[in-house]
């Protein structure tokens, strides 16, 4: 069994918010057929965010349905354009209610599969400029620390990947408040990240950094497949 990423699918099948205009010219039958042929039932797909334009939840319909009948388990985390997203409790309801099965979040909490520890928080940019995005940016460190604690409370010093979806480092930003909780937690080992879309990838930073190997997966970046993590 398997574990894989993709994230920023930015799914817009209840909407009129085309990503054609970006150059993602039928992107979701490339998502599709790469999904199919890798994902088997049994495996794990890690979505870090930015999953649907939809503005609220019970509009998320289309979206999750598109990713229900794909293979494989898949655990969303929040993204800064997932407006829809609201709480545990209640999205998991719309899922029930809804049929939608193999689907979970991250969110204040963590997973275990297979041996490792699926954790995560959104993040945030990586030089707040005002005193709202400090205190958002301090939450977010928080939320990063207590999933990782969670995780190694729950089920013991397992190697650990975490997700976020902005990310905890850049070619200008080598090392960050993220980075430092990350490296905090020897058994920490992936962490995956988004957000970053066209011009943008060239300030992508990936490989092995003390110890964690950082993987970039948003979909335009990785050519609509998805990345194997392990």
């Amino acid at each position: 069994m398997s574990i894989y990423a993709i994230s920023d699918l930015h799914l817009s099948f209840n909407t009129n918010k085309p990503m054609n205009i970006f150059g993602w010219n039928d992107y979701e039958e490339k998502i599709r057929e790469d999904w199919d042929n890798k994902v088997k039932e049994d495996d794990l797909v890690l979505l870090p965010g930015d999953f649907s334009w939809e503005m609220k939840l019970n509009t998320t319909y289309k979206d999750f349905e598109y990713i229900n009948s794909l293979p494989g388990k898949k655990l969303l985390l929040k993204g800064n354009h997932d407006y829809w997203w609201t709480t545990l409790k209640s999205m998991r309801k719309y899922l029930e209610d809804n049929k939608l099965k193999n689907i979970d979040f991250i969110y204040n909490n963590s997973y275990e599969y297979e041996g490792y520890i699926i954790t995560g928080t959104r993040g945030w940019n990586l030089a707040p400029d005002n005193q709202d995005d400090k205190k958002i940016e301090e939450r977010e460190l928080m939320r990063l620390e207590n999933s990782i604690k969670d995780g190694i409370n729950k089920y013991g010093e397992k190697p650990i990947i975490v997700c976020m979806h902005y990310p905890p480092l850049l070619k200008d930003y080598k090392e960050s408040d993220f980075t430092r909780i990350l490296e905090k937690y020897n058994n920490v080992k992936f962490c995956l990240y988004g957000h970053l879309h066209g011009k943008s990838h060239v300030n992508v930073l990936e490989g092995i950094r003390n110890n964690i190997d950082y993987r970039m997966v948003s979909c335009d970046y990785t050519n609509f497949q998805l990345i194997k993590i392990v």
